[in-house]
């Protein structure tokens, strides 16, 4: 969980716990909040949230809202679990060539569609974003489990079985991407990963830098695809893993715009704020779990 304190557009304090909704030592939702925002607000305070504590574990389940969709209609259509306390809604597409849904990346897209207006969003991550959009509205989006796989088949797979610590190695990387990118049909080459560090054509310290690589070449190939056609591309991640993707792109000669997640969240979520705010508020406070 992250939490901004805002008194117009001055940030005052933030604070950033581990309490995300899967892990709220047994405390519900609200108290967690209580906590995280001491001293922060009186009655008057409003909160915005975004994430999954709009999910079915959160604390109320905040219904999707289908795309096409225009950006300004999802701060319309809040969703209200206390006084002056609103969740934010995810987006979905439910269609016979695409079933997704995003909670939390919907908050970055205002914040991103205001600073870097672009045809396409690509958000890096656990579970990585691929956003179709114009001037006025979000058109479609898909998503790829690129970070989840990465954990899962390092941490609990052979591919990562008896490994020592992992070290950083560009080299690895970009042969990993090279890969990837080559052969973007990915379950022939992922024992292969294995396989290489066993028979020594891969030192075992560097495999987690070459399957990053693999993972996020097969990504990059296999979405632009999708979005052949798009001409600017805005790239919404923390700068190490933007980095990695922004060097994915210009392999395939593509140049991409950079824009910070967080700020991008931060400026999402105050358009919000302050479009419910009551005029006589002084605080803006926003939150994500």
């Amino acid at each position: 969980m992250r939490a901004w304190l805002y008194e117009g557009d001055e940030c005052l304090e933030s604070r950033q716990s581990a309490a995300g909704v899967t892990r709220l030592n047994g405390k519900p939702p609200q108290v967690v909040l209580a906590e995280m925002t001491q001293g922060w607000r009186n009655d008057k305070t409003p909160i915005v949230m975004a994430g999954m504590i709009g999910s079915n574990v959160g604390w109320k389940t905040v219904p999707y809202l289908p795309v096409p969709i225009r950006f300004s209609a999802i701060g319309e259509q809040l969703t209200p679990v206390a006084d002056n306390v609103w969740i934010i809604p995810g987006l979905c597409v439910s269609r016979e060539d695409n079933h997704n849904v995003m909670r939390g990346e919907e908050t970055q897209l205002l914040g991103a569609h205001q600073l870097f207006p672009s045809s396409l969003y690509v958000m890096p991550g656990t579970h990585s974003k691929w956003v179709l959009a114009d001037n006025q509205q979000i058109h479609d989006f898909r998503t790829v489990m690129t970070g989840e796989l990465h954990h899962l088949l390092l941490d609990h797979s052979l591919v990562g079985a008896g490994l020592p610590e992992q070290r950083a190695c560009p080299e690895a990387f970009n042969a990993g991407l090279q890969r990837g990118m080559d052969s973007p049909a990915l379950l022939p080459h992922l024992f292969e990963v294995r396989a290489s560090h066993i028979l020594g054509t891969l030192p075992r310290e560097h495999v987690s830098e070459f399957l990053s690589g693999l993972l996020i070449g097969a990504e990059v190939a296999n979405m632009s695809h999708y979005f052949a056609d798009q001409q600017t591309i805005t790239l919404v991640a923390g700068l190490s893993l933007a980095a990695r993707y922004q060097h994915a792109f210009s392999v395939i000669g593509r140049n991409v715009s950079l824009a910070d997640g967080d700020t991008v969240f931060q400026v999402g979520i105050r358009s919000i704020a302050n479009a419910v705010a009551n005029q006589s508020s002084t605080y803006r406070h926003s939150s994500r779990y």
